[in-house]
């Protein structure tokens, strides 16, 4: 196959000028690189952004949008062993909305035996997102008191179920008709997004907007924490008179795709923790919002408006 079906964003007006095609190019895979066949992909904030042109480093419009997918690895580039031709994997790489898309192969992950690929989706994006927040950034220590904002996320719902596994007590944030939710995943309480000042060991920021202010207030003086891994309700400015004068935290950053170029040590104890989380049950398999790929741009839109909860998926 040459051709096939993909969603190509045509501008930076946002996901109404997301459109089906029928005739991109199938890519290639490059030195390092797999060409997957793609069953699921992922639908992202980060895409929300990339079709308005605020995601730094985002592609420029034209360009096939996405860059989280599970399927069947197809071929291989050079110098790639490992996965194989025939291999079921979940992993990112751009232009994943749609029939086929490469993908690093050092980041890509087997998708667990007897898991769909629907079901898969979020284990990289998501789930290792949390865990490195949690885990080699934020610190994590049983008996420390855990703010998820946005816990009805993709990676929020993660991080409250993983915070509990390592014995924290857990602070979800989400709007009204979320919380339910964010109460079944055990949170301890869940609230709307203002959180009392100096009450957390650690804040796992995703939203920004007026809410970044209550994290930064929220963590608790000289040892407090806040990861920041998401822009999605704005961005917002921190100085170092803030630091020095108003907020005495430990304010740290994170992108999954820097933390897997830069620190691939890293990246691979995560992902051996991961499978340990699997085996113990407590990463389960996904139960996402599943849309066909021509209903993307409808996905996305409900995503941008707050819509959703949990992992939104589309089927090529």
């Amino acid at each position: 196959m040459t051709s096939m079906r993909a969603l190509r964003q045509d501008s930076a007006n946002g996901p109404e000028d997301l459109r089906l095609i029928t005739d991109a190019p199938v890519p290639a895979p490059g030195p390092g690189e797999i060409l997957i066949e793609v069953a699921a992909a992922g639908v992202n904030f980060a895409d929300v952004m990339q079709t308005r042109g605020t995601y730094e480093g985002g592609p420029e419009a034209p360009y096939i949008a996405g860059f989280e997918a599970a399927g069947e690895v197809v071929a291989v580039g050079d110098g790639v062993t490992v996965p194989g031709i025939g291999d079921h994997v979940v992993g990112t790489g751009g232009g994943a909305f749609a029939e086929y898309v490469v993908m690093p192969a050092a980041g890509a992950v087997p998708v667990p035996d007897g898991w769909s690929a629907e079901q898969a989706i979020g284990l990289v994006l998501n789930w290792v997102t949390a865990l490195a927040a949690l885990k080699p950034l934020g610190r994590v220590a049983a008996g420390e008191t855990v703010l998820v904002q946005a816990a009805a996320g993709g990676v929020g719902q993660a991080a409250v179920r993983l915070a509990k596994h390592y014995g924290a007590t857990v602070i979800g944030t989400a709007s009204p008709g979320k919380r339910d939710l964010v109460r079944e995943l055990g949170a301890d309480r869940v609230l709307g997004y203002g959180v009392e000042p100096g009450a957390v060991d650690l804040v796992l920021e995703s939203v920004g907007g007026a809410t970044f202010a209550a994290s930064l207030a929220a963590a608790k003086r000289v040892t407090g924490r806040v990861v920041v891994y998401g822009v999605a309700g704005g961005e917002v400015a921190i100085t170092n008179r803030d630091l020095n004068f108003r907020h005495q935290i430990h304010l740290i950053g994170l992108h999954l795709g820097v933390l897997i170029e830069q620190a691939p040590a890293v990246f691979g104890e995560l992902l051996d923790e991961l499978r340990e989380l699997i085996a113990a049950g407590v990463c389960a398999p996904g139960t996402p919002t599943v849309y066909d790929l021509a209903d993307g741009p409808k996905a996305l839109a409900e995503l941008e408006a707050r819509a959703t909860s949990g992992k939104l998926v589309l089927r090529p």
